[in-house]
Parts: C-alpha cells; sequence; structure tokens
C-alpha cells in the first residue's frame, strides 16, 4: 500500500519520472551479478496460468483463453510482469493483443542494468501501427532510433513479436515476418546494446492528464478512464538465452559485451540455438522524430527520489504475497532484484528450469 500511495503522490506532482531506472548501474560502480536464465526454446503459457518465473505488480489475472490479462481500471494503475533472470543475447517472442485506448501504451521490453535496451510498444489509439525502439547506455541524446510498422489489427487479435538479439544484430519480427534489423555498424554509435537483459511485459497511461505534454502527444492523447477499462492480454512467451551459466557479471565499467562474464558457462555458449538466416528488413518509412519527444530526460539512472510501483517503472520493497504463498522482495539488501520463487539467487540459479 506505502508504494501505491507513493506512486499516485508522485503522479500527482508536476515531475515527470524516468521511464526506466536501475537501482545499480554497472558501468557506474560495483553491482552484484544477475541471475541468469541460461535455457533454450522455453514457453512460458499464460492460459495455464502465471509462472513463478516473473513477478507481478498491479492487476494482472490469468485466465484460458486470454492468458495473463494487465488492466488499466482507474488512474495510477499499470500492471506488469517481470522476469526474475537475465538473457545475454537471446530470442524471446511475444504472443499479445495489445489494449485499446486512447493515450493507452501497450510495451513488450528488454533491458540491462546499464540502461541498454529494446522495445516493442503500442498506442491504444492507432490500430494498425507497431512501435520499435532500441537505447543504449541510458542515452536520450538522440530521439531519432523508433520506427512505426504496419500491424493492422492489433487491438482486435493475437500477434505473435519477436526480438532475435545478438552480437551482430537485432532482428524485429511480426508473425515471423522481419520488420527490422539493427547492427552495431548501423546503430548509433555504441549504443548496440549489448549487456545482460529482463524482460517487462505490461500497460501503463502515457496520456495521463499528469504526465508531460510531450509524453501526452507521443501517447496519442489524453487519457479518458472514463471510457475504460483498459486491457492488454498475452498468451505465452517463448524464451531463449544464447549464453549459458548461473548469472552474469559486468567485468569492467565499460558494459561491452566482450566484457559480460558468465559465472558456470559461456558468453554466447548456445548459439546453436540461433536462427541459420533472417530475411532482409523493409525499409523503414516512419520514424519517431516525426512526434513529439516521449520521455523528455528519460532513460537516465535516478537517484533523487522513490521509483513508483507503476508501469514501466520497477519498485523497491516487498511486493504482495503471490498465490503459492511466496513473499517477493522487489529488491535485495545487495540492492538487485531477487528471483521470483523465495529461493535466494544461488538456489534458484541451480534450478533446472523455470515453470
Amino acid at each position: 500500500m506505502r508504494f501505491f500511495l507513493a506512486a499516485l503522490s508522485l503522479l500527482s506532482s508536476t515531475l515527470v519520472a524516468a521511464q526506466t531506472y536501475t537501482d545499480c548501474n554497472p558501468t557506474q560502480k560495483s553491482c552484484p551479478a544477475d541471475p541468469a536464465f541460461g535455457q533454450s526454446d522455453k514457453t512460458f503459457d499464460f492460459t495455464s496460468g502465471a509462472s513463478d518465473a516473473f513477478k507481478s505488480t498491479g492487476s494482472v489475472t490469468y485466465d484460458q483463453t486470454n492468458g495473463a490479462t494487465f488492466t488499466i481500471a482507474k488512474q495510477g494503475d499499470g500492471p506488469l510482469i517481470q522476469s526474475g533472470w537475465y538473457i545475454m543475447f537471446g530470442r524471446v517472442e511475444f504472443t499479445i493483443k495489445a489494449a485499446p485506448g486512447r493515450g493507452i501504451v501497450s510495451s513488450a521490453v528488454l533491458q540491462s542494468d546499464d540502461l541498454d535496451e529494446i522495445d516493442w510498444e503500442w498506442l491504444g489509439g492507432n490500430n494498425a501501427q507497431v512501435q520499435t525502439n532500441y537505447f543504449g547506455k541510458g542515452d536520450t541524446s538522440s530521439y531519432s532510433r523508433g520506427a512505426y510498422h504496419d500491424n493492422a489489427g492489433n487491438h482486435d487479435d493475437f500477434h505473435t513479436f519477436s526480438i532475435d538479439w545478438t552480437s551482430s544484430q537485432i532482428v524485429w519480427a511480426i508473425d515471423g515476418k522481419t520488420v527490422r534489423v539493427l547492427t552495431p555498424e548501423t546503430a548509433d554509435t555504441n549504443r548496440y546494446p549489448e549487456s545482460p537483459m529482463i524482460i517487462k511485459v505490461g500497460v501503463w497511461a502515457g496520456g495521463d492528464s499528469n504526465n508531460a505534454q510531450g509524453t501526452i502527444d507521443w501517447a496519442g492523447g489524453q487519457t479518458d478512464y472514463s471510457q475504460g477499462p483498459f486491457e492488454m492480454y498475452m498468451k505465452s512467451m517463448t524464451v531463449t538465452d544464447y549464453s549459458t551459466g548461473t548469472s552474469y557479471r559486468y567485468g569492467d565499467k565499460s558494459g561491452s559485451w566482450q566484457s559480460i562474464i558468465s559465472e558456470g558457462g559461456k558468453i554466447n555458449g548456445n548459439k546453436g540455438a540461433e536462427p541459420t538466416s533472417t530475411e532482409s528488413a523493409p525499409a523503414i518509412t516512419a520514424t519517431i522524430d516525426s512526434v513529439p519527444v516521449p520521455w523528455s530526460g528519460t532513460h537516465k539512472e535516478t537517484t533523487s527520489w522513490v521509483t513508483p510501483n507503476v508501469w514501466p517503472w520497477v519498485a523497491t520493497g516487498s511486493a504482495a504475497a503471490s498465490s503459492t504463498g511466496y513473499q517477493y522482495d522487489w529488491e535485495s539488501s545487495s540492492g538487485h532484484n531477487q528471483p521470483p520463487g523465495g529461493g535466494s539467487m544461488s538456489e534458484q540459479s541451480s534450478e533446472s528450469s523455470f515453470d
């Protein structure tokens, strides 16, 4: 409750919170190792219920038809699930139906401790497009990295959106069709995402009246909560980690993939799981620099105030007990997120599967 009240207090202020947040940035100081996923082709079927491989906040429910349902019913809602482990290069497939509603933003994000980021985002006021984006090391000096792609009926039907991420390229695809390819050479200088990533999926009100005008404009206009509830659905997620081991550690402060150390395994130790070929991406015809800047001054580490428990921010402190009876902590005493399931990092990393 204290986090919810803190969230409402912050939302009612004139401050604009960072869209992404890190408690410990390894490019600035020594940080704990990240628990590794280290598995291939693991499917999480949310039509069968919640998975202990993810922790959740806000209104996330489950049923056999739609899987996970993320609901915004009122101002301040921002339901989210987040993995308790990281991948170091890999492939993630999300089977999602985006939420309709002016100003409502559905998101599927890969994000690292040093604020590398790879995104899918859907606007509730646009049933025909999806946005891809990337950020490196929290740098927001440019907002020309995003692009829009045709995605007819994303509010009406489920589609499979994938991110295939290696040291040589990032491939975004919709229902198996490549829509964008990024390489280190075509990315902004030293901004290619290349550090261990967690996975976040959720929905939030970019059009909330308390947000900055640029955010509201980017989200498609001000949200009218009386038209809700607004619901995003995810049937399943399939994850492959292209590296192996129990945890990933930053070997220095560069944030380069060559500096990442796998404890108990090998970086790119699972490269045989990569697709053998990739089709060429179509030309990008619309970029986000044609709309108002969505997150002015964001994607940077925030240390001056408590982050609210609303997507896409990460709460700290104790979360409510799960249906399995475990008490999840959003932040360990070392400053790192605990793996879900109630065990310690060492206990969790020794398990052979995530259910």
